[in-house]
């Protein structure tokens, strides 16, 4: 592969020793620590097309990479090809029709400070540093996802390079059944180089971040479930979690650090909104808290999680979340590694997210509730005791579970549980669409949907 190897390619090309190339390989989950034997740094569609038949022809693993914030770290292959598309985050908006293109290397952070110049937004992930594409093309949960529904609910049309380094567009009148499998089925049938998005006017957003001493866990946790079962609006959104207190200066001192209950609230509307809907919480006098009417991109931002830590998560989707779930839920936060890092939560689903559910090939839409544990520290010693504690959290509240889960939640948990984000009838049919689009399983590294 000495020289330039692959034709027609006109981006930068990254081998081992070259400068920039450690760079280029490290994700985001620091356990994931892998040694491309190149990496494609693309610059248009036709740099991807190049770089899939390259590596079709030499029979390269392909990865392919967004922003590489995957936990199961599949942005990145040992001796195979990586496609990278971080070059390729160009954001083209159109107000006046309500939709934005975006590159297959675009970040929330890049979109959503792009949209909110016009007062609009679509929902994103609860990061801003997590990619566009891959966040969307697998469903997409976040801040606003009870108002808007998920982002791949918005989804207009996709500009997909295939197995055979072919260009298609998938949308509602050209390749609908790809359309329909890339609301969920992720990267399995080709590297989306384009998305286009439907926009929503958001006029105000709040934040609120409230926190409490972790013995009063059992009492905010089922004040904020009844909250959400006794109808809350749709505009408001967020989650009930266990973890460290930050050191802020909204949050006491003597709480600062210490294992803590918190709710974090999002609004689509105003503070005095946000106050009215949220207080049966309220009404617990949280320690600390923090209360804001912000743009939303800086709420997209504010719970930013940096690189370089250890990673791994999983999830549960509850039918429902009784007194005795709450309560072993709360038992298991006691044995939570690195508790400045890592967190157990539950998001409150329903509303928009519920609307869509026999659309798309996503059928845990219906559950009210998603348990959620991320494990992250930094030493490696502690990924035994990390990765058992993230299962363990889960398995608690399986009893409970519609057996369903939604699939970015989670790292690599085997082929029966990639079946258990669709469900068998979706799976089938999706594995359909893989034969035709990728018969060879090209694209393999995700969460795998094999070919018929």
């Amino acid at each position: 592969m000495a020289g330039r190897p692959v034709e027609g390619f006109g981006g930068v090309l990254l081998r081992p020793g070259d400068s920039g190339y450690d760079g280029a390989r490290a994700v985001f989950n620091a356990m994931i620590d892998k040694r491309p034997a190149l990496i494609a740094q693309c610059e248009s569609a036709a740099d991807v097309a190049a770089a899939v038949r390259f590596g079709v022809r030499q029979g390269l693993e392909i990865a392919v990479r967004g922003a590489g914030h995957s936990v199961a770290g599949t942005g990145v292959t040992d001796g195979g090809l990586v496609i990278d598309l971080r070059k390729m985050r160009n954001v083209q908006l159109d107000p006046d029709a309500r939709i934005a293109r975006v590159g297959g290397g675009a970040t929330w952070a890049d979109l959503d400070r792009a949209a909110w110049s016009y007062s609009m937004a679509t929902t994103g992930g609860r990061v801003s540093s997590t990619g566009v594409a891959g966040l969307t093309l697998g469903g997409g949960s976040g801040w606003l996802e009870r108002k808007f529904g998920l982002a791949c609910d918005s989804l207009v049309s996709v500009e997909l390079i295939t197995a055979d380094g072919e260009l298609v567009i998938a949308d509602e009148t050209k390749n609908r059944e790809l359309f329909w499998a890339l609301h969920g089925g992720g990267g399995n049938f080709g590297v989306a180089t384009a998305l286009t998005l439907r926009l929503h006017p958001l006029p105000g957003m709040t934040l609120a971040r409230l926190f409490w001493p972790a013995d009063a866990g059992p009492t905010v946790m089922r004040a904020y479930r009844d909250l959400f079962e006794q109808g809350a609006p749709d505009e408001l959104g967020g989650s009930v979690f266990y973890a460290a207190a930050p050191r802020r200066d909204f949050v006491p001192p003597a709480l600062q650090g210490k294992a803590a209950v918190g709710v974090t609230a999002t609004f689509t509307g105003s503070g005095a909104e946000l106050r009215t809907a949220l207080a049966p919480v309220l009404e617990l006098a949280p320690d600390g808290m923090m209360l804001a009417e912000l743009p939303y991109a800086e709420v997209q931002s504010a719970l930013d999680d940096p690189p370089g830590f250890r990673n791994y998560w999983s999830a549960e989707h509850l039918a429902s979340w009784p007194d005795e779930a709450v309560d072993l839920f709360g038992a298991r936060a006691a044995d939570m590694p690195s508790p400045m890092t890592s967190q157990q939560l539950v998001c409150p689903w329903g509303g928009a997210v519920a609307r869509y559910a026999d659309k798309w090939p996503l059928p845990h839409r219906s559950a009210p509730w998603v348990v959620q544990s991320y494990g992250v520290w930094s030493d490696p010693a502690d990924d035994a005791d990390g990765i058992a504690w993230a299962k363990n959290v889960c398995a608690d509240l399986a009893p409970y579970s519609t057996g369903a889960v939604y699939l970015n939640f989670i790292g690599d948990e085997g082929h029966d549980r990639v079946v258990a984000g669709f469900g068998k009838d979706n799976y089938d049919r999706l594995a359909r669409v893989k034969t035709e689009f990728d018969p060879d399983n090209v694209f393999r590294l995700n969460q795998n949907i094999r070919p018929g």
